[in-house]
């Protein structure tokens, strides 16, 4: 192969890389925008358990108590960070999995992959984006209990 088509195909594979990185951060920072109210709500209750004397459904009153104390902006509390968390999350979880999903399609030629050689390459890319992120969600966690 010459060096252009060598050139060309690294390109390829680094303009994909890049397209996978990117279209997970732009899906993670969408998804926790839309569920960010429900996060709040869900580590409040994990820390602080059921609020006194709810009446009705515990979401609901869990969002009234915000609005009514901190405003819409309660939230969206540790959205920031969340966002912050969740674009190299699921960067590096994308981008991983593609690649171990590449590496082990090559072992044996095929062009599909066995259901355990991608659990394989899908643990693979979640142990990977888990190292990698945990101290973020651990700022993320803090700023949602302060309220």
């Amino acid at each position: 192969m010459s060096s252009n088509g060598q050139t060309s195909g690294a390109s390829n594979n680094a303009r994909a890389l890049i397209s996978n990185a990117a279209a997970g951060a732009a899906a993670g920072a969408i998804a926790a925008t839309f569920v960010c109210p429900l996060d709040v709500i869900k580590t409040r209750l994990q820390v602080h358990g059921l609020p006194p004397a709810h009446k009705g459904s515990v979401i609901i009153t869990s969002l009234q108590n915000i609005v009514r104390n901190e405003g819409v902006r309660g939230m969206y509390r540790g959205l920031s960070p969340t966002i912050l968390a969740l674009l190299p999350n699921w960067a590096v979880y994308f981008t991983v999995y593609e690649q171990l999903k590449g590496l082990l399609r090559s072992q044996d030629g095929s062009n599909e992959l066995t259901t355990i050689r991608n659990v394989v390459a899908a643990a693979g890319a979640g142990g990977a984006t888990a190292i990698s992120t945990n101290p973020l969600w651990v700022v993320k966690t803090r700023l949602q209990l302060i309220g």
